[in-house]
């Protein structure tokens, strides 16, 4: 492939590491780290991309072994069918355990009120830290990266959260030369970033390269959606469309994954991970700022939202 060979460094040094060499070498030093300083850590895994290139690199680390760590999965009960049959088959696949927090049982339990909007992103905040607690995780990895959004640009690779599972930018502590400190009181814990350093590109590019299996809409493919707020949404029963949005079948693909009130899709011909990548090199928004309608509310959305605990 194209993509693969424009990897390569540029040097006559056989034991140089081209760039995406680099970024594993970089996420497979974090997992293990993790691995050698905490009791129980877990992988956030949604079935997205980036959760797919984690546990991918998670699997790489530890071979032949296991990976030491479990699943965790926050069901908003709007996901993508595509995306949550993936999510089972590579549970099964890897004979992983996975945790599911479920938004849907917050709802009927009287714990958490539908929205208006109809997007439930917003809610997975209470079952997610609940869930944390209840099962003591002490490390959870995310996928998040720091050229997806602002507030994701100045969060540590570990990032502690209190006892409440709040995030304090101001508590964040120095990590030179690599060094990471995951010391954390009883009742906090740290969220751990591996891919903090990649952007969208590098993602595409390692799932080039590493032949990566992943959900059939990240691909074009038709699918019926309406316009709202600039973006084509799927229709579902969250509650779009509303009166006045018109269906109507579109060659689209969704370069994000979550809750379907509130992830948009992009028109593109792309079905193969080269024409993807030319794509994503040509693009120049990010993909939550495309596509994402719950980082819209305001300014400080995410930034928000990771206070409270969020990812």
């Amino acid at each position: 492939m194209t993509t693969v060979a424009a990897d390569r460094p540029h040097t006559d040094n056989p034991y140089a590491l081209s760039h995406l060499d680099t970024l594993e070498s970089e996420a497979v030093h974090i997992l293990r780290e993790v691995a050698g300083e905490f009791e129980r850590p877990v992988i956030l895994f949604s079935g997205g991309k980036d959760s797919i290139v984690m546990l991918h690199l998670a699997l790489k680390a530890f071979a032949p072994a296991p990976i030491p760590f479990s699943l965790l999965h926050v069901d908003t009960g709007h996901n993508f069918p595509e995306v949550l049959e993936y999510r089972d088959r590579t549970v099964a696949k890897y004979g992983l355990r996975l945790h599911v927090a479920s938004v849907q049982e917050y709802i009927d339990a009287g714990k958490l009120r539908e929205r208006p909007d109809g997007t439930r992103n917003p809610l997975q905040t209470v079952p997610l830290t609940e869930k944390i607690q209840a099962e003591r995780f002490d490390a959870v990895f995310g996928g998040g990266r720091r050229d997806e959004e602002k507030a994701r640009a100045k969060e540590r690779v570990f990032s502690l959260r209190d006892e409440f599972s709040q995030w304090d930018p101001r508590r964040q502590r120095p990590e030179l030369w690599n060094l990471y400190n995951g010391r954390h009181a009883p009742g906090e814990h740290v969220r751990v970033f591996p891919l903090s350093n990649w952007t969208e590109l590098d993602v595409w590019q390692y799932i080039a390269r590493e032949h990566i299996e992943l959900p059939e809409i990240y691909f074009a493919h038709e699918r019926e959606v309406f316009a709202r707020d600039g973006m084509w949404l799927a229709a579902g029963d969250w509650g779009g469309p509303k009166d006045g949005e018109t269906v109507e079948t579109r060659l689209v693909r969704y370069r994000t994954v979550g809750d379907m009130s509130c992830t948009g899709a992009v028109d593109s011909g792309a079905t193969t991970l080269d024409a993807v990548i030319a794509e994503i090199a040509a693009s120049r928004l990010t993909e939550r700022g495309a596509t994402r309608a719950d980082d819209r509310l305001s300014e400080a959305a995410m930034e928000d939202r990771k206070r409270e605990g969020y990812f």
